[in-house]
């Protein structure tokens, strides 16, 4: 690869802008197809410890990698306020990604201040977190007690080889099992596994973790490989269709379809026909699910994202550091909403091949977390 791909968001977003009329949240907010807010997923850190090829590959994410100073980063207040105003529009599940989220030092005061928080009703809020294990083992204790409530652990192989040759930074599967083992004796589940499923990469590693983690309490979940960013190279060629991973685990394990758990779950949900359990897939590029999408994203210097393959983001952070007031913030956030027509998975359905060529390039998924 002879051209670096350097992300800076200061030149791929718009403003955001608070309306003249500034009407009170209602704790509830729709888009132009009728979805209403109910997810916000806040990155915290565009760092990350691993390489895995289809998110942050090395090739792209040297040692001379340009990450963003930390003057640029929303600090721990600023993220709390922001979600205070997405709360109030509906949002009732906060997820922390990054780039690894347990990099960002004291994510423990993050997760107090956002576990005091109540929706209208008065319900606490959904907080979880997703990483890729490696830090765990020694934060699973500090995470729970702070008011995380669950985490989503990423692992891609059980075969250490092919773990390793993943992530590309020669990390052990024993060591994230180990860091699954201590979240769940923390008591932060039910804990999902996502395993990313890439075609003649790590397909042959299907039902090994299936077998692995059938009859334990955690879910596993497989992701088709997805068209996000520019870094990772995608072809269609290297998905391997939901629908295909379901045939093979149910010729020697059968499953039973199962409804969701909530309207808007990225994951068809299947359990295991002799009860142990059950998987789900995440198909949004077999299996677009875009028409109940109730999530938005915050990325790390606070730009606002409506759609995971978004071309560009909305400056917020800009407005919190002008001095805008709480209604205005709320304001801003409910008129971009109601403006929201995103459905990039079900257009590529339609046309994935013209839709792969497209001119603008898409934001990294380590910039905005998946």
């Amino acid at each position: 690869m002879n051209e670096k791909i350097i992300i800076l968001s200061d030149s791929r977003h718009r403003p955001l802008s608070v309306p003249a009329h500034i009407d009170a949240p209602t704790g509830e907010v729709r888009d132009r197809l009728d979805r209403p807010l109910r997810d916000l997923r806040i990155s915290i850190t565009d760092r990350c410890n691993f390489r895995c090829v289809y998110c942050m590959p090395k090739e792209v994410f040297d040692k001379d990698y340009q990450y963003l100073p930390h003057s640029s980063l929303l600090t721990f207040e600023e993220i709390a306020r922001v979600a205070r105003q997405f709360v109030a529009h509906g949002v009732e599940k906060i997820r922390l990604t990054g780039g690894e989220p347990l990099l960002r030092k004291n994510i423990e005061r993050l997760i107090e201040m956002l576990a005091d928080m109540r929706t209208p009703s008065g319900k606490p809020l959904d907080i979880t977190l997703t990483t890729n294990g490696s830090l765990l083992a020694r934060k699973a204790r500090s995470l729970k007690d702070a008011g995380l409530q669950r985490v989503t652990v990423s692992l891609d192989a059980l075969d250490d080889a092919t773990f390793r040759a993943m992530n590309d930074v020669d990390f052990a599967v024993a060591d994230v099992l180990h860091g699954i083992d201590a979240a769940h004796e923390a008591g932060l589940g039910p804990i999902k596994v996502n395993m990313v499923v890439k075609a003649g990469t790590n397909e042959q590693e299907i039902l090994p973790m299936a077998r692995h983690f059938k009859g334990t309490p955690h879910i596993l979940r497989f992701i088709e490989y997805m068209d996000v960013g520019a870094s990772n190279g995608w072809n269609m060629r290297d998905v391997i269709p939901s629908a295909e991973i379901v045939r093979r685990i149910g010729a020697e394990m059968p499953l039973v379809a199962v409804n969701p758990n909530y309207t808007g779950e990225t994951a068809t949900r299947w359990r295991y026909a002799d009860g142990g359990g059950e998987v789900g897939m995440i198909s949004s590029v077999t299996q677009a699910f875009c028409g109940d999408c109730t999530r938005t994203r915050l990325s790390t210097e606070g730009k606002l994202y409506t759609c995971l393959f978004a071309t560009q983001g909305h400056d917020l952070r800009a407005l919190l550091r002008e001095g805008r007031s709480d209604e205005e913030l709320a304001a801003a956030i409910g008129a971009l909403w109601r403006v929201r027509g995103d459905r990039y998975s079900e257009l590529r359905t339609i046309n994935t091949d013209g839709l792969s060529r497209v001119g603008e390039r898409r934001v990294e998924m380590s910039y905005i977390g998946g």
